[in-house]
């Protein structure tokens, strides 16, 4: 039996990226992910030649190990980085993760259950700027490939500074800044050329959904920027790391 997908409050993400702007933004963005959930891993696969797996296990290595932790994944969309992460929560351990989308938390919820972790892994319908827990509630959290999609950044890097506990780490997967020029040219041609085309066919989706992703990342925060982010939420520690020339950052928060 499939892992169950809960609701919890949400509140109505403010801040535009590029043309997908204005009110009706977070309600386009939804309707993009919906479109593609059951295609998304798969296109996951194909578009980064299969190093979103290396990606998310390297970031997942900077959560310390515990024992009879408490975890929670934000943005978790189809689960595979709740999944590195209740391994980091030790026997006993419990993670939540919570999407905006529904359609894809459900087929995470899904792998979830396949994996026979229904019961240590929660699924939850939950919007990053509003999260339903208690202050200090969790030993570390992550978000993989979610915060370009935050309407709010410094609301949502508050909320996850505010439910860690005294000595939690956050930590952040994203796209970001290549280091070199022609690394940037490279990767600019891919994410406007290549990557809109092949997602959008082996989706049969016309939603631009494959054109706003490229787009969410040309506008995110550089390396740099987004470490002065998390240090304006409070976070004592803030470090980055760069993998693949700086197509991706592990960014590494600890309260």
């Amino acid at each position: 039996m499939a892992a169950s997908v809960e609701h919890a409050g949400e509140t109505p993400a403010g801040k535009a990226v590029s043309r997908w702007s204005g009110a009706s933004r977070e309600q386009a963005v939804q309707r993009m992910f919906t479109a593609i959930a059951g295609w998304y891993d798969l296109n996951n696969s194909l578009l980064s030649f299969g190093l979103h797996y290396r990606w998310k296990a390297m970031a997942v290595r900077h959560v310390p190990a515990c024992a009879r932790g408490r975890g929670l994944d934000v943005g978790a969309g189809t689960g595979d980085l709740a999944l590195l992460l209740q391994r980091r929560m030790g026997e006993g351990g419990r993670t939540v993760a919570v999407d905006l989308n529904e359609a894809m938390l459900r087929v995470g919820a899904k792998k979830i259950a396949r994996r026979g972790l229904a019961g240590r892994i929660a699924c939850v319908r939950m919007n990053a700027e509003c999260l339903v827990f208690p202050d200090a509630a969790f030993d570390a959290v992550t978000a993989g490939f979610c915060i370009r999609n935050v309407g709010d950044r410094p609301r949502a890097f508050r909320e996850i500074h505010r439910v860690l506990n005294a000595g939690g780490c956050f930590v952040c997967l994203e796209f970001s800044q290549p280091v070199s020029a022609w690394l940037r040219r490279l990767y600019d041609w891919y994410s406007f050329r290549v990557l809109p085309a092949v997602g959008t066919w082996v989706a049969a989706d016309h939603t631009d959904v494959y054109h706003y992703l490229p787009e969410s990342i040309r506008t995110f925060p550089d390396q740099e920027h987004l470490a002065a982010m998390l240090r304006d939420a409070g976070f004592s520690r803030v470090a980055y790391h760069n993998v693949s020339g700086g197509i991706v950052a592990v960014h590494v928060a600890v309260k």
